[in-house]
C-alpha cells in the first residue's frame, strides 16, 4: 500500500498537536498525520495517528495464501518477538570497518557513491535517517556467495543500471540472472579476538614480545617454537595486523607493508596463507626495509582489512576510488521467500551506501521516492502508524458496488490486537462493519483483548463465516519472556481460547515457533498440547522455527549469550538455510501428532478448513503466519 493511498486529501487532515520524536513521516500530501507522540504508557514507542484513504488490501497474486484481501488497521508492532527482528546486514563504514544496519544512526558516516565526470566513485557520506519496515521479502544471490535480502522495490547498481529487486516489476526494470552486482566485493568476518589472536599481533608489535609479556602464554604459535609448529589462522591473522598497525599504510589505490629481513618470511607466509597476492617494492636492495603491495585492488584491501580488523584507522580511506563495473560477482538467483520480514533502511546524503559489498539504493529516501509504502518510516518494534479512521474506511468501501463481499483476514501482516488496540479501539469499529455487511472474515492474533469483542463476534458469526486462530508455541514462562517479551502470557491466550471456545468458535492453534533444544523436548511438546487440548482448541498445527536471512544472525547472537551449548546444534540444523531438515520437521510433526492423539486433539490436515465451514475457523493458520 503506497503513501498516495494511504494519505488523506489536506482538508481531511488535523494540525499536528504535539511534535514528533522522531524525523517527520515521508507523507505523499500534507495533513494526513493527525499526531505523533510518545506516550509513557508504552514506554519506548512513537504513534503516528493518520487518516488513510484505503483500508481494505489485495494480497499480492505471488504470496501462498489462500485469502485474497487484508485489513490491517496498525503498521508496526509492540509484540516485538525476537524472531521477528532483522537488520544484520553489514554496511561500509567511513572508517572501512562494518556496521549492521539496524545498528546505524543519524549523523554516522559511511560510504556512498557519487558521480563525478563520467565515472561513479566512493564518497563519504553521513546517515541522515533509520527506519524499519515490513514487506515481502526477496533473496538475492550472487556466485561469489553473497546472499542479499531486501523488498521488491528495493534497488541494486548492475553493471546494467539500477535494478529492482522484484522479477514482477511491472515497467520498472527487474534484477535478472547473470547481471553483475558492482560494489567493492563481499565483506569478510574478521578474527574473534582470541589468545592466538594477541600473541602474533604482539610478535609483530615486538619480537620476543610474547616472552616479554607475563600474561600471554609461550606455546607452537610462536614461530620460534621449531619447526613442526604450525600457526593457528588465528596467530597469522594477528601477525599481520599487528605488521599493519607497525609499518603498514593503506592509500586510495595501495596497500603496503614494511617489514625487516627478518619478519619478512613469516609475514609473506601469512599473506600467502590467505590468499593475498603482492609485490616486493624494494628490489631487494641491501639496507633498504622490505616493502610489499598488496594486489587485487579495492576488494583485496577490504578484505586484509575486514580479516586482520588492525586497530589504527587512519590511511584506510577509499574516497575517490572508481566503483568499477568489470570483475563483479554475476546474479545467480533472485527467488521470494514467500513472506514478510522487517527491514531495515537508511537515507543518505549520496541516496545510497555499501551493503554487503554491494552499492544498495535508498529504496525510501525521503526526499526522492514517491512509492513509499504505509510501513516506510516506521520501526517496527518502536514506531507503530495507526489508522485513526480505519473503522468508517471499512465501511465505505464494503458499501462500495465493486466490493463483491470475499473473505478477509486480519492478523495475516501485524497482530491486529496489540497491545496499542487497547488504546485506539478500532477492531470493534472494523468487526461492526463486518457484521453489518455480513462479510466473511478471520482473526489470526497472540493477544488477548479479542475477548473484549467477544459480543461483536457472535453477532458476526450469526450472520457470516467468522474464524480466529491463535499463536502458542511453548508453555514455559520464562522461555516466553526470553523470546516473546511483548505478548500476552501462553497462559493467558489459552484462557482466551478457552472463552472463544465456550463461545462457540471452533478455535485452531498454530503451535510456533517450536525451538530446537529449548521447548522440542517430548515434556515441552506434551506440556503444550495438554494445555492446547484443554483450552478447547480444535486443532493443533505444528511449525519449527525458522531462521531467515536478518532474524538468523540476530537469534545467534541471543542464543550464544543465553544458552551458548545449543550453538553447535543449530549450526548442524541450520547449516543450509533458513528452515530446519525435514527429517527434523516430519520428525516434530510425528511427535506433536501422536501427543495431540493421546490428549485427544486430532490435528487438521493441510487443507482441511480452506473453505470455512458455518461458523468455522481462518485459512491455514500455518499460511497465515508465513506473512508475520
Amino acid at each position: 500500500m503506497r503513501w498516495d493511498n494511504l494519505s488523506a486529501p489536506p482538508d481531511e487532515g488535523v494540525p499536528d498537536r504535539a511534535a514528533p520524536a522522531t524525523p517527520p513521516l515521508p507523507l505523499a500530501l500534507p495533513g494526513a498525520v493527525t499526531r505523533t507522540f510518545d506516550t509513557p504508557g508504552f514506554a519506548g514507542m512513537t504513534f503516528h495517528e493518520v487518516r488513510a484513504k484505503s483500508i481494505i488490501n489485495r494480497v499480492p497474486g505471488a504470496a501462498r495464501v489462500p485469502f485474497e484481501w487484508t485489513i490491517n488497521p496498525y503498521r508496526g508492532c509492540s509484540h516485538a518477538c525476537v524472531y521477528c527482528v532483522a537488520g544484520d546486514t553489514p554496511i561500509l563504514m567511513a572508517d572501512g570497518r562494518t556496521r549492521p544496519i539496524s545498528e546505524l544512526e543519524p549523523g554516522d558516516r559511511i560510504y556512498g557513491t557519487q558521480r563525478r565526470g563520467g565515472h561513479r566513485r566512493y564518497v563519504v557520506t553521513t546517515v541522515l535517517a533509520t527506519w524499519s519496515t515490513v514487506k515481502p521479502a526477496y533473496r538475492v544471490t550472487l556466485e561469489d556467495g553473497t546472499t542479499l535480502v531486501g523488498s521488491g522495490d528495493h534497488r541494486f547498481l548492475s553493471d546494467q543500471g539500477w535494478r529492482y529487486v522484484s522479477p514482477d516489476a511491472g515497467r520498472r526494470r527487474p534484477l535478472r540472472c547473470g547481471e553483475r552486482l558492482i560494489g567493492t566485493g563481499r565483506f569478510h568476518e574478521g578474527h574473534k579476538g582470541s589468545a592466538d589472536y594477541r600473541r602474533g599481533y604482539l610478535r609483530a608489535m615486538a619480537p620476543g614480545g610474547e616472552r616479554a609479556d607475563p600474561s600471554v602464554a609461550t606455546d607452537a604459535s610462536d614461530d620460534r617454537a621449531g619447526p613442526s609448529a604450525v600457526p593457528s589462522d588465528d596467530w597469522l591473522l594477528g601477525l599481520l595486523a599487528g605488521v599493519f598497525d607497525a609499518a603498514g599504510t593503506c592509500s586510495s589505490d595501495a596497500l603496503r607493508i614494511t617489514v625487516d629481513d627478518d619478519g619478512l618470511r613469516r609475514v609473506t607466509t601469512a599473506l600467502d596463507h590467505f590468499g593475498f597476492t603482492f609485490v616486493r617494492e624494494d628490489h631487494n636492495l641491501p639496507g633498504r626495509p622490505r616493502q610489499l603491495r598488496l594486489t587485487g585492488g579495492l576488494r583485496e584491501r577490504l578484505r586484509f582489512l575486514h580479516l586482520t580488523e588492525p586497530t589504527r584507522r587512519r590511511g584506510r580511506l577509499i574516497e575517490g576510488v572508481p566503483v568499477p563495473r568489470t570483475a563483479a560477482p554475476r546474479v545467480t538467483a533472485v527467488e521470494p521467500l514467500g513472506l514478510e520480514l522487517p527491514m531495515w533502511d537508511i537515507t543518505t546524503g549520496t541516496g545510497d551506501f555499501i551493503a554487503d559489498g554491494v552499492v544498495s539504493h535508498n529504496c525510501f529516501a525521503r526526499n526522492t521516492h514517491t512509492y513509499l509504502d504505509l510501513d516506510a518510516g516506521a520501526d517496527f518494534d518502536r514506531q507503530v502508524i495507526v489508522k485513526v479512521n480505519a473503522g468508517e474506511l471499512v465501511r465505505r468501501e464494503l458499501a462500495a458496488p465493486r466490493w463483491r463481499g470475499a473473505h478477509i483476514a486480519m492478523g495475516t501482516n501485524v497482530d491486529c490486537y496489540q497491545r496499542a488496540e487497547g488504546r485506539y479501539q478500532l477492531m470493534p469499529q472494523i468487526i461492526a462493519a463486518l457484521r453489518d455487511f455480513a462479510n466473511p472474515f478471520s482473526i489470526l492474533t497472540k493477544g488477548t483483548l479479542i475477548l473484549r469483542d467477544l459480543p461483536l463476534l457472535r453477532q458476526a458469526a450469526g450472520v457470516t463465516r467468522v474464524g480466529v486462530s491463535y499463536s502458542v508455541g511453548f508453555v514455559d514462562e520464562r522461555l516466553w519472556r526470553a523470546v516473546e517479551p511483548g505478548t500476552p502470557s501462553p497462559r493467558r491466550r489459552l484462557g482466551a481460547v478457552r472463552a472463544l471456545t465456550d463461545a462457540g468458535f471452533p478455535v485452531g492453534v498454530l503451535m510456533a515457533p517450536i525451538l530446537p533444544g529449548l521447548s522440542d523436548s517430548d515434556e515441552s511438546i506434551d506440556a503444550t498440547v495438554s494445555a492446547i487440548a484443554a483450552a478447547g482448541a480444535v486443532s493443533v498445527t505444528p511449525m519449527a522455527l525458522h531462521l531467515r536471512p536478518g532474524a538468523r544472525e540476530w537469534y545467534a547472537r541471543w542464543l550464544g549469550r543465553e544458552f551458548p551449548h545449543l550453538v553447535p546444534r543449530y549450526r548442524e540444523l541450520y547449516r543450509s538455510g533458513a528452515y530446519a531438515p525435514q527429517s527434523y520437521q516430519r520428525e516434530l510433526t510425528a511427535r506433536v501428532r501422536i501427543a495431540a492423539r493421546r490428549h485427544g486433539l486430532h490435528r487438521a490436515e493441510r487443507g482441511d478448513n480452506r473453505r470455512l465451514p458455518e461458523p468455522g475457523p481462518p485459512p491455514p493458520a500455518t499460511e497465515q503466519l508465513s506473512l508475520l
